[in-house]
């Protein structure tokens, strides 16, 4: 364990020793000497040039990965080492978090917003508010077909529908994002709200079933089948918005065919 009183410490001079060959560079030695020079430290960049010196390297400090830091004689270790040692937060990346959607929305809402102003000169106007729910449903399809086999193995967990019929789980991101695309371009809404509405509602129901009343802990397969993100109440509000956009354009719809009539 290092002492950071020890006034060898204090001299914020560290040696680092990183992978840099003609056809990898370690990403964590980038890292870890961007963080090193950042925080004041002089570095003495160290490259383990070919698989033979990094293996001779790791046998003679009995360390399994590399890159590795020593400040003074003592050694600090890799690039996740150096950052407790900086006082700095490591991520776990078991750890669940609702990041990867509250940025999705944030930014379809920012898209949303500036197409509606390039449109209308507005970017508060109702047509955003409808845009923002659409996008938000492509942006989300789309994160779902990068792997459309981990979707459908972690929308398995919890889907009522899908644990009774698997092709749903295949079908559901491409209805998803059907239904949005339609909604953008107010296209075949005969087609799209039935669809937003049929999924949104299961959807719901699905997540309100298992977070609610089974009180299951599950990862939400809203944004793909490799997120962190917990299943609750961000999810349910994903199949919320499909509910109230179907509603939406329904009752839109359904004045307009009043007006032209009178």
């Amino acid at each position: 364990m290092l002492d950071k009183t020890n006034p060898v410490h204090l001299s914020r001079n560290a040696v680092l020793y990183r992978m840099v060959m003609p056809d990898h560079t370690c990403p964590y030695g980038l890292k870890a000497k961007d963080l090193l020079k950042r925080t004041g430290y002089e570095v003495d960049d160290r490259h383990l040039t070919t698989r033979e010196e990094t293996d001779a390297f790791k046998a003679q400090h009995g360390v399994a990965t590399t890159p590795q830091v020593f400040i003074g004689e003592d050694r600090v270790g890799g690039y996740d080492d150096l950052r407790r040692f900086l006082g700095r937060p490591v991520t776990d990346p078991k750890a669940t978090t609702y990041r990867p959607v509250i940025v999705l929305f944030a930014l379809t809402a920012l898209m949303a917003m500036a197409a509606s102003f390039a449109v209308d000169g507005n970017p508060l106007s109702l047509r955003a508010a409808e845009w923002f729910i659409a996008f938000s449903m492509v942006a989300l399809a789309m994160l779902k077909l990068q792997n459309v086999e981990s979707f459908a193995t972690m929308f398995l967990n919890y889907d009522l529908l899908a644990k009774r019929w698997v092709p749903y789980s295949y079908i559901y991101p491409y209805a998803e994002g059907l239904a949005g695309v339609l909604m953008i371009a107010g296209a075949l809404n005969w087609l799209s709200v039935p669809v937003a509405f049929f999924i949104g509602t299961v959807g719901a129901a699905s997540v309100f079933k298992a977070v609610y009343i089974d009180r299951r802990e599950l990862k939400c397969a809203c944004v793909g089948g490799s997120s962190n993100v917990p299943l609750g109440f961000i999810s349910l509000t994903e199949n919320l918005m499909m509910i109230g956009m179907a509603i939406w354009m329904t009752v839109a719809s359904a004045g307009l065919a009043v007006g032209h009539a009178m």
